[in-house]
């Protein structure tokens, strides 16, 4: 089977690939159809990885996907042959004390799509996952909605996270695909006034197109001070989704007291600092937060019921030009904003 590869720095092969086969009863094995080109993959296709995980090349990246089943487990009953699915791409133990309490996300065993040392990634024509790590998507969801599924359940775990009322006000520091699903988050949850901020026009374009109240560029002005003066009592909650300190400050800056700091964006240093004199006098909430935890099947109900994910797909490409989309995300070029790869080639 056909299967993109890191083979170092900014480096990548498409090759040829024994097929997977079903080992465990509670597996199924799926035809990959599209897959989404993540921030994490960038950071394992430029750098050669994330902090202290770091890529032993050849490896397969990639885990916002989704396809059909083809085969399935003895022991597997939820899924048949034929199943459109979008994939969770976490593979959690379901017996440690993590998946115990509900926290799959932290959970002790996990083993994750493309992070190096865990699992290969699903840049490839097939893949094996467990059967409880598929959600099963109507014919009215595409694909590429699907894939989009994965970063969406981020943005409604957040959501989430923030324990927001109703008419919360709030921001978001970074508007690439996950700021945005955290704002398609908010705004299908009927949240109050929106603030959105990101270096790059398009991005902003895309923001108010998906209903931002209010747009701003840190190049262009001072934004905690034009958001200062329309909320100056400060918001309720700041989804930082950038990874900057420059962000993170300004989000404690803009929040209210009692507000929430949703540290969402990944650093590339390991460490970050805190305005310790502010956040304290006003008893912020610092809130990290890890991908999602029990949200895929939510997320495919949102965008089934109509949250348009899709308009974040604006770049695509076959799996023969995963070099290119790669390049493309890693560059900021084009005004991309979600690059997806196609694997097979029917949507």
């Amino acid at each position: 089977m056909k299967t993109v590869v890191l083979t170092g720095i900014r480096e990548s092969e498409l090759r040829d690939a024994p097929p997977p086969t079903i080992r465990r009863d509670d597996e199924v094995l799926i035809d990959i159809a599209v897959v989404g080109v993540c921030g994490s993959d960038v950071h394992y296709f430029s750098e050669g990885g994330i902090g202290s995980m770091r890529v032993a090349y050849p490896w397969t990246i990639g885990h916002e996907c989704a396809g059909t089943v083809v085969e399935v487990g003895p022991a597997v009953t939820s899924l048949t042959p034929g199943d459109r699915v979008a994939v969770d791409p976490l593979i959690w133990c379901g017996q440690c004390d993590q998946c115990l309490a509900g926290r799959v996300n932290t959970c002790r065993n996990q083993r994750f799509l493309g992070n190096p040392g865990e699992t290969p990634g699903a840049m490839a024509e097939q893949l094996i996952m467990p059967a409880a790590s598929c959600c099963p998507i109507p014919d009215s969801v595409s694909f590429v909605a699907a894939a989009l599924c994965e970063p969406l359940a981020i943005g409604e775990h957040a959501r989430r996270l923030a324990k927001l009322s109703p008419d919360a006000t709030v921001a978001i520091l970074g508007a690439g695909p996950i700021g945005l699903c955290v704002l398609l988050a908010l705004k299908a949850a009927g949240v109050g006034a929106t603030y959105v901020t990101d270096l790059l026009d398009p991005r902003l374009d895309m923001a108010r197109q998906l209903g931002a109240d209010w747009t701003g560029s840190p190049r262009q002005e001072d934004v905690v001070a034009a958001i200062s003066r329309q909320q100056p009592s400060g918001v309720a909650a700041v989804f930082e989704c950038a990874g900057q300190q420059e962000t993170i400050d300004q989000g404690i800056e803009l929040l209210t007291p009692g507000g929430a700091l949703m540290l969402i964006g990944i650093p590339e240093a390991k460490e970050i600092r805190i305005n310790f004199d502010i956040a304290r006098r006003r008893e912020h909430v610092v809130q990290m937060v890890r991908r999602q935890n029990h949200t895929a099947d939510v997320a495919v109900e949102m965008v089934a019921g109509g949250v348009d994910a899709v308009q974040l797909a604006t770049h695509h490409y076959s799996i023969e030009q995963a070099q290119q989309a790669f390049e493309t995300v890693q560059q900021y070029a084009d005004g991309v904003i979600k690059a997806i790869i196609h694997i097979s080639g029917d949507e």
